[in-house]
């Protein structure tokens, strides 16, 4: 009787403990991050902006369906970090959807994502010498009331695999959901100007960075021409903008217009110069000679960017990590042929620092650069980006030819040299450039010495150009039509805004690593039979001399 009373008690306890914990469970939330890299903590950013979602947000992802093995990694990511994050508040609403399960709205689909910049990816999948060909959307929709944003699943890296598309992909995934989640749930509430009236780029060269900038902020231009008549208010008016940008200016800039700039900076505002100072356009070699010179551009800037810290050379970078160009090399039939060959005058940048602007980035393009040369002063200077080390620059004024494509640099030629900076991030409390000068026009809140501030230089203003179609619309900024390679010139730029203009800290999610192990498929086919029979039948030989020493041993115990 006592040995029940016992087993009754062993239950009841049991049982109690079990009630226990699923009411604390209940009233206690914690989630457990057991990978090395913490890859689902979110940072205290992401937290502090979901935090503040007060209404239904609605996320549907387009990861659904059957696709090849790394796709799946993708999605499984995916759907865990959206976990996270649905974790933290109830408002998140997760879907994900397969966009081509019905077969007859197959093409119909396809057509309507891609009229909403949402291309799929055709992927080959190889299955132990047979292929076949997938669809797959890597794209997800954010949607709050009737805001809607999409996001970019998986980023495009030239010439890499799927697999380490994939690796770069995942540690992107936190920063794109928590801006996407940000930029549909929030109003906005920084302004950026274009400046305009010194011959920067028209508008059509930059509608795709106009585009994308207009998710987070407001932007709108402004063109410097009103400072001769009425500067002090030409200032004041400025100064409601947050971040000014200028590209590509050509020409040079009065001293009446240098102060309200300078005026603008000290008082806080942030700026992002794009600037030439080389006169020179790939456009102007297409000509029956296929050259042009190239000669030093005066923008009358040159004691402004020496006041913050930095020199501008008019100098031409040229560098053997380049991008290729497509030159006309013949005609068969009614069709032109072209040929790539690589520019050594359109560096290839990659980033070689953690900074969060270029954290993560794929090959930037850049064209007739310059070498920023970093001064020393109380400023800090942080060099975003440079050339390799196989650079050199070439002095001007100097005959540029389209026939350099043949030549063939020796890299002994470039020892002891390379590395010019080319974007540089100017960080601390800028001194006015008129500070103990002679005003050019009078101004009562003058001011010598700026508060914290912060502005990132680049010297080439094609940085920020896109190209236009045959029908003279714009393409996607990074996208060059001659050659069908994306760089990352768009994702640069954009970083660069937000940088300049982030205060909650988002853009340094962008930093977060993670360590993504991805399974070897040349491995698998190559010990695919051995992997079999480790993986099946090495279990089920175990299992059955397991039955098979239990039988023999239970018939001895009771057959005695």
């Amino acid at each position: 009787m006592s040995a029940k009373k016992n087993n009754f008690k062993k239950i009841a306890t049991t049982f109690l403990i079990i009630v226990v914990f699923n009411l604390a469970g209940h009233f206690v939330f914690k989630r457990f991050d057991l990978t090395a890299d913490q890859r689902y903590t979110l940072s205290q950013t992401s937290l502090k902006i979901v935090s503040e979602l007060k209404e239904p947000l609605y996320i549907d992802v387009f990861l659904e369906g059957e696709f090849p093995g790394e796709f799946k990694k993708l999605q499984t990511e995916t759907k865990q970090l959206l976990e996270e994050f649905k974790s933290q508040n109830s408002n998140i609403i997760i879907q994900f959807i397969n966009p081509l399960e019905d077969e007859e709205q197959k093409d119909k689909t396809m057509q309507s994502f891609m009229e909403r910049g949402m291309i799929p990816v055709n992927v080959t999948v190889n299955d132990k010498g047979q292929q076949t060909q997938e669809v797959v959307f890597p794209w997800a929709v954010a949607t709050c009331r009737s805001h809607s944003i999409k996001v970019p699943l998986l980023k495009n890296i030239m010439g890499a695999t799927t697999a380490k598309k994939v690796v770069s992909s995942v540690q992107h995934l936190e920063y794109a959901f928590a801006n996407a989640i940000n930029t549909v749930s929030k109003t906005k509430q920084k302004k950026v100007v274009i400046l305009n009236g010194n011959g920067e780029l028209q508008d059509r060269y930059i509608a795709d960075f106009i585009k994308s900038v207009k998710d987070n902020y407001y932007i709108g231009p402004f063109t410097l021409d009103s400072v001769a008549k009425s500067p002090n208010k030409t200032l004041k008016y400025l100064q409601k903008y947050d971040l000014a940008v200028i590209a590509k200016p050509t020409e040079a800039f009065t001293d009446e217009e240098k102060q309200v700039i300078d005026q603008f900076i000290i008082n806080g505002g942030k700026t992002l110069w794009l600037v030439d100072q080389v006169n020179m356009e790939m456009d102007s070699l297409y000509n029956e000679t296929g050259s042009n010179l190239a000669f030093a551009r005066d923008l009358n800037l040159n004691d402004m960017f020496f006041k913050y810290g930095i020199r501008l050379h008019p100098e031409l970078i040229k560098d053997l990590m380049a991008t290729p160009i497509a030159l006309a090399t013949g005609e068969q039939g009614s069709a032109t042929q072209y040929t790539q060959y690589p520019w050594f005058f359109s560096p290839m940048i990659y980033p070689s620092i953690k900074n969060p602007i270029v954290s993560n980035l794929d090959g930037i393009k850049f064209e007739f650069s310059n070498p920023i040369e970093p001064l020393k002063n109380d400023i800090k200077k942080t060099i975003l980006l440079q050339s390799s080390q196989y650079s050199k620059v070439v002095g001007t004024p100097s005959e540029i030819n389209l026939k350099m494509v043949s030549e063939r640099p020796d890299q002994k030629d470039f020892i002891g040299k390379g590395n010019y900076p080319v974007a540089v991030l100017l960080e601390g409390q800028f001194h006015s450039i008129y500070e103990n000068r002679v005003l050019p026009f009078k101004e009562n809140t003058f001011q010598n010495i700026g508060k914290e501030n912060k502005m990132i230089v680049i010297s080439d203003g094609d940085v920020i150009k896109n190209q236009l179609d045959k029908n003279f619309q714009p393409l996607e900024l990074g996208y060059d039509k001659w050659t069908n390679n994306l760089y990352a010139n768009k994702e640069f730029i954009i970083n660069c805004v937000n940088y300049l203009l982030d205060d909650n800290g988002l853009i340094n999610i962008r930093s977060k690593e993670v360590d993504l192990p991805l399974l070897d498929k040349e491995k698998v086919y190559e010990n695919y039979t051995f992997s079999q029979i480790i993986t099946v039948a090495v279990p089920i030989v175990i299992l059955l001399l397991f039955g098979l020493v239990f039988t023999i041993l239970r018939k001895r115990k009771y057959s005695k």
